[in-house]
């Protein structure tokens, strides 16, 4: 892998697990008996069957790790509350550690309550294969989001088990703790620090949650995963839009995670009565705020390019029916693969707030207040995963992830790559979430098949 040489030299491909007919091997056996030059075996193409993960096996575990969660006297369709630290997080994170047992790994959880399973592979001295991903969910959310690829993850290591096979480089697969709120992940890569302990998740604080799922707040250094030592992680996981889905296309290779800039928007005018303030005396907040956020939206849209701007929040003071109102408070979050571009368009939207203060007779300011840089998914390992879906004829599309993934805390470790399968009617955080049960299959049968190509190369 030309991004990080570590990974192994090149070597000729064998016939590693490839069977041969007995006349074959018994006239290889009698040609080396008799001093004769061996022959080379040849496999009949037909019978190049690359290696698939067991499907319904796949699911099961899937319907499984969904009953954690379910609302009472809920079924799978009725979705999961398995938000982290709770009693549904706790007991969907035991039939996990449950489920790699029988893949005959040993889970292991670190100070930051994430699990690893490890596999040995035949050289000690080349660094891992790790991939995974989450099983919390959100309040009222679907079972596929990160459960298709942490329970791939698993599929993927009783594969190979069963089928005996040992790769070159040692496996490592794992469940982040806190994904919904980004936290396992952020502190294995050294992005957050002790303040998380003293935050709060759906009512749990985060000190008392770790502790709860056999983490260790004392010793959050000792979760630290040091730079560039891993060959490169995978992440299998839904779309959580709709492209795939519209386009048919089974299986997407994430070209990268965006990057994201949230600002702070404040508009200051002047409070008044409703029915004595004339229309052109007044200093409407909220007018200037509407118009603001309709600025945000024509700036976003007006150039080509899959970049998005969204006003999420917004508050009115006083926020009440017979008061101009005097003061809004509303966010702004632009997001795109280049970092570049979303800063150029923040730029374009602070001018024209400006101009819309000078409209409105009020005053506008405008803070940046967060930003996430972009991580883009390694080339090589993006054509690894295009040439593992065609070498099982499955069609692909290069897309980037609006949304925040593990994978972007990796990416700061080495180098990453992401598979994506459709998310039906482009539907996620929701019950409704879906995805069908070949495109899981797909899924991981593509992520076992690049892990076998990187191991390979």
């Amino acid at each position: 892998m030309n991004s990080n040489p570590s990974c192994g030299p090149n070597s000729k491909e064998g016939m590693q697990g490839m069977r041969v007919s007995r006349r074959e091997l018994l006239y290889g056996m009698a040609a080396a008996c008799a001093g004769l030059a061996v022959p080379t075996l040849s496999v009949p193409q037909e019978k190049k069957v690359m290696l698939r993960v067991d499907a319904a096996r796949l699911r099961k575990l899937l319907e499984g790790l969904s009953v954690y969660g379910q609302p009472e006297g809920g079924t799978f369709a009725d979705g999961v509350s398995r938000f982290a630290y709770s009693d549904a997080d706790l007991a969907g994170r035991n039939y996990a550690m449950n489920a790699m047992r029988e893949a005959g790994l040993k889970p292991r959880i670190d100070p930051a309550g994430n699990i690893f399973g490890a596999r040995a592979g035949s050289d000690a001295s080349l660094p891992r294969i790790m991939f995974g991903s989450h099983i919390d969910s959100v309040p009222n959310g679907g079972n596929f989001d990160g459960d298709v690829g942490s329970m791939s993850a698993i599929e993927v290591m009783q594969t190979l088990e069963e089928n005996h096979v040992m790769t070159k480089h040692p496996l490592e697969m794992v469940t982040w703790s806190n994904e919904e709120n980004l936290v396992g992940s952020p502190l294995a890569a050294g992005g957050m620090d002790k303040s998380v302990l003293s935050r709060v998740f759906n009512g749990i604080r985060a000190e008392d949650g770790l502790r709860r799922i056999g983490g260790d707040p004392a010793r959050l250094a000792e979760a630290r995963i040091p730079p560039h030592s891993f060959c490169c992680y995978l992440e299998l996981h839904i779309e959580q839009g709709g492209t795939l889905d519209k386009a048919k296309i089974p299986i997407g290779v994430v070209e990268g995670i965006v990057s994201i800039d949230e600002y702070e928007a404040e508009i200051h005018g002047s409070a008044n009565h409703a029915g004595t303030t004339p229309m052109p005396e007044r200093h409407n907040a909220l007018l200037a705020a509407a118009k603001l956020i309709e600025a945000v939206q024509d700036v976003v849209t007006r150039e080509p390019g899959r970049q998005v701007g969204t006003v999420g929040q917004l508050q009115v003071f006083p926020n009440a029916h017979n008061v101009v109102p005097g003061l809004v408070k509303h966010s702004i979050e632009l997001r795109d693969l280049s970092a570049e571009k979303i800063a150029r368009l923040g730029d374009e939207i602070q001018r024209r707030a400006q101009e819309i203060a000078r409209e409105t007779g009020t005053e506008i300011q405008i803070k940046k207040v967060d930003h996430d840089p972009p991580a883009i998914a390694d080339p090589d390992i993006q054509e690894k995963i295009e040439e593992a879906a065609a070498g099982l004829g499955l069609k692909t599309m290069r897309l980037p992830s609006g949304a925040g993934h593990d994978a972007q805390w990796m990416a700061r470790l080495g180098p990453i790559g992401m598979i994506f399968v459709p998310s039906v009617g482009g539907i996620s955080h929701s019950p409704k979430e879906l995805t069908a049960w070949q495109d899981c299959a797909n899924g991981a049968n593509v992520l076992l098949q690049t892990i076998l190509s990187v191991d390979r190369r």
